[in-house]
C-alpha cells in the first residue's frame, strides 16, 4: 500500500478521535480522571503524524535508490532526498497539482511513478520535455537536432547484478544546465529491440532501428532515460512519463551504508 496513503489514514482516525474527544466525551469525564489510552495515544500521535505528513507530501521525501540504472551519478543503496514541490504544489494521494510552480527541464534527475504500476516509483534524469524531438544512435543523445556535447572521461568499473564485474567507458554530458556523467558499454547495443513495449501511448511519434530511435515528446509528457546507458529500462522500452506521475526532483544524497563519503553529495 502507498505509504502517503497509510499515513494519511492514521491521520485521518487519530484527528477523528481527537476531536470526539473535546467535542464530547472530555466533559462527561470528572475533571481528575485519566484519559483513556486510545485517547491518549491519539493526541500525542496526531501532530506527530501530521508534522510527517506535510513533510512529505510538500516538501521534501526520501527514497532509496534500489538498482544501477542512475550509475555513475547514483549508486545502489543511496538515500537520497526529493523536492516535492520543484515542479508544483500537488495533493497526496491524488498526486493532482494545483499550483504550478515549475517545470521538468532537460537535465533533471526525477523522481516519478512508473506509468505502467504508478505503485512503484523510478528514478530516471529528463533527456526530453514536451515538444522535443529525442534522438539517441550510437550510444550518442541528439535533442532537436542538436548533438550533446560530450567528452570522454576515462572507464568505470562496478560490481552488477548477480556479483558480475562491469567494464564501461564513462563520459561527460551536456544536457541541459546539467554536466553529468553517463557510462556505456562498448559490447551493448544502443537499444534492444525484443525489449521495446509496442503499445506504450503515443507510440506513433517513434521510430525504431537497430541503430537507435528518434521519438517526438506529446505534450504534458516527458522523455526520461538512466545515466548507465545500457542498464536501464526507461522511456526508450516503456514510453513517456505523463505530468501526472511526477514525484518531484531529487537533489541530494542523505546517507549510503556502504559509502559515507557520499553523505551530502548534491545531485546533478
Amino acid at each position: 500500500m502507498d505509504f502517503a496513503l497509510i499515513m494519511f489514514v492514521a491521520l485521518v482516525i487519530t484527528g477523528v478521535i481527537w476531536l470526539l474527544d473535546s467535542l464530547f466525551f472530555k466533559a462527561k469525564r470528572p475533571k481528575d480522571a485519566k484519559l483513556p489510552v486510545l485517547t491518549e495515544y491519539a493526541k500525542s500521535f496526531f501532530p506527530v503524524i501530521l508534522a510527517v505528513f506535510m513533510l512529505r507530501s510538500f516538501l521534501v521525501e526520501p527514497f532509496k535508490i534500489p538498482s544501477g540504472s542512475m550509475i555513475p551519478t547514483l549508486l545502489v543503496g543511496d538515500f537520497i532526498l526529493v523536492n516535492k514541490y520543484t515542479y508544483g504544489i500537488r495533493l497526496p494521494i491524488i498526486n493532482k497539482k494545483i499550483l504550478n510552480v515549475g517545470e521538468p527541464k532537460e537535465g533533471d534527475v526525477m523522481v516519478f511513478r512508473y506509468p505502467k504500476d504508478p505503485s512503484l516509483d523510478y528514478i530516471k534524469r529528463v533527456v526530453g520535455v514536451p515538444g522535443d524531438t529525442v534522438t539517441y544512435r550510437n550510444k550518442r543523445l541528439t535533442i532537436n537536432g542538436k548533438p550533446l556535447v560530450t567528452i570522454n572521461d576515462g572507464s568505470y568499473n562496478y560490481i552488477g547484478r548477480g556479483l558480475n564485474y562491469v567494464s564501461t567507458e564513462q563520459y561527460k554530458e551536456q544536457l541541459g544546465q546539467h554536466l553529468h556523467e553517463i557510462i556505456t558499454q562498448s559490447d551493448r547495443p544502443s537499444i534492444d529491440l525484443s525489449q521495446v513495449d509496442s503499445q506504450f501511448p503515443y507510440r506513433e511519434n517513434c521510430d525504431y532501428n537497430d541503430a537507435g530511435f528518434t521519438c517526438k515528446v506529446p505534450q504534458g509528457y516527458y522523455f526520461m532515460m538512466g545515466d548507465n546507458r545500457d542498464d536501464s529500462t526507461d522511456s526508450r522500452y516503456w514510453g513517456f512519463v505523463p505530468d501526472r506521475n511526477i514525484v518531484g526532483r531529487a537533489f541530494m544524497v542523505w546517507w549510503n551504508f556502504d559509502d559515507l563519503k557520499r553523505i551530502g553529495h548534491m545531485i546533478e
